[in-house]
C-alpha cells in the first residue's frame, strides 16, 4: 500500500520522525536513526558548529535524511526567527522546527511568540512546523498562517509521561488540513502507536528513545508502533460499546437433541 507522510510537497515512507538530543555518544544516535527507518531529523541549531562542518553532530547523521534545524533554547520569537535565519545562511535547509519556550520548568510553549515567529518565518521563505500546546485554535491561526505542520504536545517534553491531550488532539487532527505530528512526551511506542490510531499523520520522539536501555532497540519498537498504529488506524477500529456483545452467531445454532 502507498501511504506516504506529505509535508510542503515532500513525501516520506516513514512517519516516525527523530530528535537527536540525550544520546550517549553520536555513534548510538546514528544507529538509532538507521533502525528507526527515520526519514526527518531535529537538530538543534545551537548544536551545530558551522565553523567546522563535517566535524558535529550533523557527520553521523545519514544523507539521506532530510536535516531539520530546530530552535530550541529560544525563549522569544526574535530569537527563533535569529536562528532559524542563522541555521539557513549556514548552509541547511528552509525547514525549522519552531520552539519558543520562555519556561524552564515546564518547557511549556509560549502560544502567542509562537504564532507571531511563524508569521515571519513563513513570510521569508521558510517551512515552518511549530510545536505547541495541543490547542485546537491555534493550530489552526498556524495552519492559516502558512505553517507546514502543527505538532501539539502529549505531554511535557521529556516526562515520558504519554498522551494526556488526547482529546485536544483528536479535535486538532479533525479541523486540520495540514499534517499533525504529535510531539513531546512519548514514553513508549504504545503512546505512538495511540497517537497514530487517532489519525495524527505521524509522532516525533527524543528522550524515549535516547535514554533507553537499548536505544537502537528502542528505535525498531517505536517503528513498529508508528507502523502497528498507522494500519490500525486506515484499517478502521470498531466503536466503543457499553455492553458484551458475543463473538460467536447466537442464530443458527444446533440445538442439543437431549438423547443419551
Amino acid at each position: 500500500m502507498h501511504d506516504t507522510l506529505i509535508i510542503a510537497g515532500r513525501e516520506f515512507g516513514s512517519r516516525l520522525l527523530l530528535g537527536t538530543g540525550k544520546y550517549d555518544t553520536f555513534e548510538t544516535m546514528r544507529d538509532a536513526v538507521a533502525a528507526s527507518g527515520t526519514e526527518i531529523v531535529t537538530v538543534a541549531v545551537r548544536r551545530i558548529d558551522f565553523d567546522a562542518p563535517g566535524e558535529d553532530i550533523t557527520s553521523f547523521l545519514p544523507e539521506e535524511v532530510l536535516l531539520l534545524p530546530n530552535t530550541s533554547g529560544c525563549e522569544t520569537a526574535d530569537e527563533a526567527v535569529r536562528s532559524a535565519k542563522l541555521a539557513r545562511a549556514g548552509g541547511l535547509p528552509d525547514w525549522v522546527k519552531l520552539e519558543v519556550i520562555p519556561d524552564p520548568r515546564y518547557l511549556l510553549p509560549d502560544p502567542i511568540g509562537t504564532l507571531e515567529a511563524a508569521q515571519t518565518l513563513v513570510k521569508d521563505g521558510f517551512i515552518v512546523l511549530p510545536y505547541i500546546h495541543a490547542d485546537p485554535v491555534l493550530a489552526k491561526r498556524l495552519e492559516e498562517c502558512g505553517c507546514a505542520t502543527v505538532m501539539p504536545l502529549g505531554s511535557p517534553i521529556g516526562s515520558g509521561r504519554g498522551i494526556f491531550t488526547l482529546e485536544e488532539i483528536r479535535i486538532i487532527i479533525e479541523n486540520a488540513n495540514v499534517p499533525v505530528v504529535v510531539d513531546a512526551g512519548l514514553g513508549a511506542p504504545s503512546d505512538a502507536a495511540l497517537a497514530m490510531e487517532a489519525g495524527a499523520d505521524a509522532v516525533l520522539v527524543n528522550t524515549a528513545i535516547a535514554q533507553a536501555s537499548d536505544p537502537v532497540g528502542m528505535g525498531e519498537a517505536f517503528r513498529l508502533g508508528v507502523e502497528a498504529g498507522r494500519l490500525a488506524y486506515l484499517a478502521g477500529r470498531i466503536p466503543k460499546k457499553l455492553y458484551a456483545n458475543a463473538s460467536s452467531p447466537t442464530e443458527g445454532l444446533i440445538a442439543s437433541s437431549g438423547t443419551k
